[in-house]
């Protein structure tokens, strides 16, 4: 089999991407510190992300090495469980910032807890069943005529995915715009009760908007090319259109370390102690407060 660059292209991308997000989900899931709500749906990101990294590099591998339609079936089932999980993820960390500026009194309780359990139960459960489709047999592989730009999806498994993207982006999008009413709101009443300047008021209400518009604008740019393109291909579309769109969304994968992780401050020290040499599993922070809107 002749080699495909876009495959190369691919596979280092999930190399790129297993790298990254080993890193989170180690500083994560094995430091006490970092038990609460947020930091877990930050896991569970890192995770999916992670398992969609190895999925690609795994993708690539047994198309060259060791071909197989157990291996295809395989392959495509971790791609889907892990990005439909990422996006899943990515939903529940949103909801988690709505809900921690909307309800910022009871955010705190014990009940934040057990709805961040009930959130990540049925993202990855709903993850794990779109996955399971074509490896329990809703593929194309014995009627190519059903096969999707993906393969050995099939048409009608492609379309559902990709309006549960469409769907879970709209809720994004409106959850979003209440998250800059209430950021506009707060920012507003801080300014006069501390009696800031108006030019203030509007510097960290920009801020705070601009952040917003980074987070969902690059979800957006990354997955809305690839999720149209599902709904308006099928089998006989050129296999260039598939690469050229599904690779800007495995660069989502790429971001979400450094937008959701990275830029956390705790996690931030966790990482420069580790860099130092001076890492204490039993670090003294335990934030309960979601990450950086």
């Amino acid at each position: 089999l002749a080699l495909n660059p876009w495959d190369v292209v691919l596979c280092i991308s999930g190399t790129i991407i297993s790298c990254e997000n080993a890193v989170v989900v180690v500083v994560i899931f094995y430091s006490p510190a970092f038990r609460a709500p947020t930091f877990l749906l930050i896991g569970s990101l890192a995770t999916a992300d992670l398992l969609a990294g190895l999925g690609l590099i795994l993708h690539f591998a047994f198309v060259y090495f060791i071909p197989s339609e157990a291996a295809s079936l395989f392959t495509v089932g971790l791609l889907v469980t892990s990005f439909t999980a990422s996006v899943s993820s990515l939903l529940a960390i949103t909801i988690d910032r709505y809900l921690s500026l909307y309800n910022a009194l009871t955010y705190y309780s014990e009940r934040t807890v057990t709805r961040t359990y009930i959130m990540l139960i049925l993202a990855w459960g709903a993850s794990i069943c779109y996955g399971l489709l074509p490896v329990v047999g809703w593929n194309c592989l014995k009627e190519p005529s059903t096969c999707s730009v993906v393969k050995p999806l099939t048409k009608n498994h492609l379309i559902i995915l990709s309006v549960s993207f469409f769907m879970v982006f709209a809720v994004m999008l409106q959850l979003y715009v209440q998250i800059c009413k209430i950021i506009c709101r707060h920012a507003q009443q801080i300014a006069v009760q501390r009696h800031f300047l108006a030019s203030s008021h509007y510097v960290t209400t920009r801020k705070g908007i601009a952040t917003l518009a980074v987070i969902l604008g690059t979800f957006a740019s990354c997955w809305l090319p690839f999720a149209v393109y599902c709904l308006l291909g099928d089998s006989s579309s050129p296999a260039l259109y598939t690469y050229a769109t599904l690779l800007p969304a495995t660069y989502n994968s790429v971001l979400n370390p450094v937008i959701y992780a990275f830029r956390n401050q705790e996690i931030q020290k966790v990482l420069w102690a580790v860099c130092c040499g001076c890492f204490s599993s039993s670090a003294p922070f335990r934030s309960r407060s979601p990450s950086d809107v």
